[in-house]
């Protein structure tokens, strides 16, 4: 419909602590005198084995982990805990907010159905759909989140803008597509190309998302 707005939103790491959850886990697992090379390991691992689409994402945790040297009794862990994993704090009242202004939410997210839903139960706010990596046999930054999610709802490109944390994931993409970009930096990272809007946490997203259409 020509007046919808539409949000759509990466979900790990922008509305879920998706590095203090798995930060736990390697924690538990590796030791906390280990966790941050871990960590850091485990982030330069992921995408390589999502790069093909073929594995679902608790087929590419359960294979970082392995990666990462975990005992084969652990490997599946990081998958089991992500259901647990916490929103942040001023996730749920920012997409109230949102949705109270009119905006249409949506989530497009590297994960699988049921991490997913489990996570959409925990942020505790109702989105219109949520298209995710293991169904669609790819993930960010490849181009086909966006590509079903306009087929799916036919929304606008001109009332439409995407959330995330992720520049290398969301941000990359999104403007290799033409589209608007608020860029969450909670890191305070640097990186070509620029969003649109850059903010340190999802606090003013409603703002923000009113400003840009």
């Amino acid at each position: 419909m020509a007046g919808e707005r539409w949000a759509t939103f990466d979900c790990y790491g922008t509305l879920i602590d998706w590095n203090g959850g798995i930060r736990r886990e390697l924690a538990r697992v590796f030791g906390e005198e280990r966790v941050h090379e871990q960590l850091e390991r485990y982030h330069a691992v992921e995408p390589a084995l999502q790069a093909d689409g073929a594995r679902s994402y608790r087929d590419v945790m359960t294979d970082a982990m392995r990666e990462l040297g975990a005992p084969a009794e652990e490997a599946e862990g990081l998958a089991d805990s992500l259901p647990t994993w916490e929103p942040f704090p001023e996730a749920r009242a920012s997409l109230e907010e949102a949705r109270r202004r009119g905006w249409k939410l949506a989530i497009l997210s590297n994960t699988d159905r049921d991490f997913i839903e489990a996570s959409m139960d925990r942020i505790g706010v109702p989105f219109e759909l949520a298209i995710v990596a293991s169904e669609i046999g790819s993930y960010k930054p490849g181009h086909r989140h966006w590509k079903r999610f306009f087929d799916e709802t036919g929304a606008p490109r001109d009332r439409h803008v995407h959330v995330a944390q992720s520049h290398f994931h969301d941000v990359v993409p999104a403007t290799e597509l033409g589209l608007r970009t608020i860029w969450i930096n909670r890191y305070g990272e640097q990186h070509e190309p620029a969003p649109t809007r850059e903010l340190p946490d999802l606090s003013t997203v409603p703002d923000a998302l009113d400003e840009l259409v």
